[in-house]
């Protein structure tokens, strides 16, 4: 059976805990995404149990950004990992990007636009002279051109960037959110539905699932069924 095209967001540092999310929830999800909160903290060989122990697909979320020859090694020791995503930030250029590409082939380099925390005026104090839109758009065919095989970017792009680099690149969207959520530090969100049928093939959520551990396991689940049941 297709699982739905969600991965689960796991920004917990904690091996054990994240288990128990992973496991709660492994109907309603695709994959998982680790990201520099759990990596700091459990390293490598946290990622290593738990993919032992959840048994699943995951995305390693590092948004890797420095000199070409620098990422490349990072990409080269993080492919060892087997993920099936790993992130690179676009905006370290053709070089950077394609140093990870090659150094991991087996990995789908994922190269991330621009973060759906950033407004436009944060975007111009940051120097970007353009747009977000115009900005992930340019970023998405660059990070295309230098052989990345998927795409991030905020659900507002989704459908721009579909149609700039086509079919074949996944695009991943995080900055998605119920109705019933609050939109957290993401500043330019969109519900799943919507940004599925924008042109995204995964949509990234954390918090209106894994916000709800306080409440038990079953109130995880429950909030993961609300959002699939949403998808339909």
């Amino acid at each position: 059976m297709t699982k739905p095209p969600i991965i689960l967001a796991i920004d917990v540092p904690d091996v054990e805990l994240a288990a128990q999310w992973v496991k709660a929830t492994s109907e309603y999800v695709s994959m998982i995404k680790l990201g520099l909160e759990f990596f700091i903290k459990c390293g490598s060989d946290g990622v290593r149990q738990l993919k032992e122990i959840a048994k699943c697909e995951f995305f390693l979320d590092l948004k890797l950004h420095d000199i070409p020859n620098t990422v490349g090694k990072a990409a080269q020791n993080a492919a060892l990992l087997q993920p099936k995503f790993l992130t690179v930030h676009a905006s370290g250029g053709r070089d950077m990007i394609g140093a990870a590409v090659m150094s991991a082939p087996d990995v789908d380099v994922t190269a991330v636009t621009i973060l759906t925390s950033l407004t436009e005026n944060d975007l111009r104090e940051i120097g970007f002279s353009q747009s977000p839109l115009e900005a992930a758009v340019g970023l998405a065919l660059l990070a295309k051109s230098a052989g990345a095989r998927a795409l991030v970017c905020s659900p507002h792009e989704t459908a721009a960037i579909r149609e700039a680099v086509g079919d074949a690149m996944v695009i991943i969207t995080p900055g998605v959110r119920p109705i019933s959520s609050q939109s957290d530090d993401q500043k330019r969100t969109m519900t799943p539905a919507a940004a599925i049928a924008a042109g995204a093939n995964y949509v990234v959520i954390g918090r209106p699932i894994t916000s709800q551990w306080s409440n038990g396991l079953d109130a995880m689940r429950r909030a993961a069924d609300e959002i699939v049941q949403g998808l339909k």
